[in-house]
């Protein structure tokens, strides 16, 4: 295969040689191809306004997904299917989804329009006929003009379809893509590995252990969208299929690194509901349907949302380095701001979830300042178990309250064997101050993050007593 990148475009084989691996479909899809349908609005995957549909093999068949191109890189393409808005209206005819937002008035100055269509036929053709609620569909894609009014309506008239049907085999084989790019004004080579196998990939990783890895790219996608770093050398993890098993034992749940939330979100709200319920507002459906748990873990981000969540329930993460495996909570691998324990050439291969005591507490919340798609100010996860009225066991941890996703020790420590009530809770909540130091950004001050974090434990509390008590902002059930 060489330097060749294969797609599907409207059914069509496209190739692309000597591609410069950083390059980002937008960038393809704007330039070269002169599909300029597909706006770029943040550069970062958050206002939607570049999303496009992506289909890949699943099974038999191929499933589409909606994703931000602007930072997905294009190898990332190798071997799937693109439908971009241009592929929707033919013959001079617009597309149902397309007339209806003309006829609905869904749109004014028309730029955001594009990626807002692609979202909805995303919804019109989801497998299974299982379409998302519209308010979970649409949370990301920003319009700063038409309100939000007339394209829910349109969105709730649109009908289901079948989804196109594409043959993935004259595009996809079992070889390792390589692509090598010597940028003649910088002169540095840039490589892009995507092995097929845990082997492979433990490997490739030796061989480069300087190497950027890639999972979905919402992370390291803005390191050149807006950082403009260079990565001499990347390594996809997306076509190995052992980091993409979820797989349940009687115990556990255990989560490839390679397993994007849409795939997860279901076998994890089953065992946890109110992490489950968390997932969906961890990012927009574009960032779900590429993003991993594996990789939010492992670049180590002190708000990254799962961390907190996993590490209340007692999560172990597997991490290899060649042929060696080593295993560990999932706490301890993060060290300080940006250090986490992982060595050269080591990456992060799974996590491993326990399932939940019958009877034990499990709460996570999230709090941000839009109720969807938007980073944490803090995240509070508590794992509680309550018998006879004394706390005998806990495990507390949050996010955005140090440099790492860390355990409330102190807090935990004026719980266990107490009992649970009012006065023991406001000495836990009065403990959480041994524990952390926040600091004061963007987001929220010090003494917000502070006051939100007690808070949350006594929320713990109050619902624990009174389980039908409405203490939570719900999302907009009524657009669904």
């Amino acid at each position: 295969m060489g330097e060749t990148i294969r797609f599907l475009l409207d059914g069509q084989v496209q190739e692309v040689n000597g591609a410069n691996p950083t390059t980002t479909l937008l960038e393809h899809l704007r330039g070269p191809m002169r599909r300029t349908g597909t706006k770029e609005g943040c550069a970062e995957g958050d206002c939607g306004s570049c999303t496009v549909l992506v289909g890949e093999a699943d099974g038999d068949g191929v499933a589409w997904r909606a994703v931000n191109s602007c930072i997905q890189f294009l190898p990332m393409l190798h071997g799937k299917a693109l439908l971009t808005v241009e592929s929707l209206g033919k013959g001079g005819a617009l597309h149902p989804v397309q007339q209806a937002m003309v006829e609905k008035h869904g749109s004014q100055c028309g730029f955001c329009t594009p990626g807002i269509v692609m979202s909805l036929y995303g919804r019109a053709i989801a497998a299974k006929g299982a379409a998302a609620p519209v308010g979970e569909v649409l949370a990301g894609n920003l319009c700063r003009c038409t309100g939000y009014g007339p394209i829910i309506e349109v969105a709730k008239g649109v009908e289901a379809e079948a989804a196109p049907a594409v043959d993935l085999s004259a595009v996809r084989d079992e070889t390792m893509l390589s692509l090598s790019f010597e940028d003649e004004i910088h002169g540095v080579t840039r490589t892009w590995l995507a092995p097929r196998t845990a082997d492979e990939l433990a490997a490739a990783y030796l061989a480069h252990p300087d190497a950027t890895i890639v999972a979905g790219a919402t992370d390291v996608g803005l390191w050149v969208t807006k950082q403009r770093r260079p990565l001499p050398t990347l390594i996809s993890v997306s076509e190995v299929a052992e980091l993409k098993a979820l797989d349940e034992t009687a115990e556990a749940l255990r989560i490839g690194a390679g397993v994007r939330y849409v795939d997860a979100i279901e076998a994890v709200a089953k065992l946890y509901p109110d992490l489950g319920a968390m997932m969906r507002r961890l990012g927009s459906t574009q960032v779900r349907n590429s993003g991993t748990i594996g990789g939010n873990i492992a670049n180590g981000s002190p708000i990254g949302d799962m961390p907190p969540a996993l590490i209340a329930a007692g999560a172990r993460l597997v991490l290899r380095r060649g042929d060696a495996r080593r295993e560990m909570a999932l706490e301890a691998f993060f060290l300080d701001y940006g250090k986490q324990d992982r060595r050269p050439g080591e990456f992060v291969e799974a996590v491993i979830v326990p399932k939940l005591d019958a009877g034990r507490i499990f709460k996570v919340f999230k709090l941000s300042k839009r109720f969807d798609q938007d980073i944490s100010a803090v995240c509070g996860a508590f794992s509680l178990a309550v018998d006879a009225g004394t706390v005998t066991d806990a495990r507390i941890a949050f996010g955005g309250m140090a440099g790492t996703p860390k355990r409330a020790a102190a807090c935990e420590a004026a719980l266990i064997g107490q009992p649970w009530t009012d006065a023991t809770i406001e000495a836990a909540m009065a403990a959480l101050d041994a524990d952390y130091a926040p600091m004061s950004d963007m987001r929220a001050s010090a003494a917000y993050r502070s006051l939100a974090a007690r808070n949350m434990l006594r929320k713990v509390f109050l619902e624990s007593l009174e389980p039908d008590a409405e203490t939570r902002v719900m999302p907009e059930s009524a657009h669904g």
